[in-house]
């Protein structure tokens, strides 16, 4: 892929943002007499549950790498079964404990931790005008005021980026923000049963008419094969 080339650098992060509050939810609302005799039940969504909709939430400060990466294997890899608390424990197995909950986990420590459950991390150093060319969801490490904070970076359209951030929920960040705060390394995880049409690459978008042009996915087969994909996980 041009502009996109393999680093051997894994940097650490350091701890955290604080871990977002509980996910409230919203009962579903009965309205009666919408029609005489009749009642009719709506489900409403909170904006909490919106907020964190297809999106795996922090519960420690600490933990927003394995947070970030659960979200990955439920959404990208239909691993329903994906808690943060089974990463975290997983994580803990092959990496510093102590040194985890102090300063947070390594891109190393998620690369060696997806090698554990069949697939592969691929670590990349992008330039800025290959942004647009990222088509599957990746993790990235971001500088938000002095916190290293990992979070899910799953579309770049233009001026705007797609995060899932597990402390702070699904947000769109403005191009020029997410540079300053991106230290140009992704994180990919690859390997067998990616779907291709993966919620992630289709997240909520500005009531704008750009968003009719922002189609995400399905992932190109070849665009795979650029991440790292294998031929047979592919055709």
């Amino acid at each position: 892929m041009p502009g996109l080339h393999t680093t051997l650098t894994w940097l650490l992060a350091a701890a955290c943002m604080t871990a977002g509050a509980p996910v409230a939810e919203a009962a579903p609302v009965r309205l009666g007499n919408v029609v005489p005799g009749t009642s009719v039940v709506k489900s409403v969504q909170s904006i909490q549950e919106r907020r964190f909709e297809n999106l795996v939430a922090q519960e420690t400060d600490f933990s927003c790498g394995a947070a970030s990466l659960a979200t990955i294997l439920k959404y990208a890899y239909g691993r329903s079964e994906v808690t943060e608390a089974a990463v975290l424990e997983g994580m803990f197995e092959i990496a510093d404990a102590d040194q985890a909950k102090k300063l947070g986990f390594s891109l190393l420590d998620l690369n060696n931790y997806v090698e554990t459950v069949g697939l592969r991390g691929r670590g990349y150093k992008v330039d800025e005008p290959a942004l647009d060319t990222v088509s599957i969801p990746v993790i990235v490490l971001l500088d938000l005021d002095g916190y290293q904070h990992f979070v899910v970076m799953k579309k770049v359209a233009g001026d705007r980026v797609y995060i899932g951030d597990p402390a702070l929920g699904n947000k769109v960040m403005p191009r020029d923000e997410f540079l300053e705060a991106w230290n140009n390394i992704i994180f990919a995880v690859v390997g067998e049963n990616f779907d291709t049409h993966t919620v992630l690459l289709d997240p909520d978008q500005p009531l704008t008419a750009r968003r009719l042009a922002d189609v995400f996915s399905p992932v190109p087969k070849q665009r795979l094969l650029d991440f790292g994909f294998r031929h047979a996980e592919v055709f």
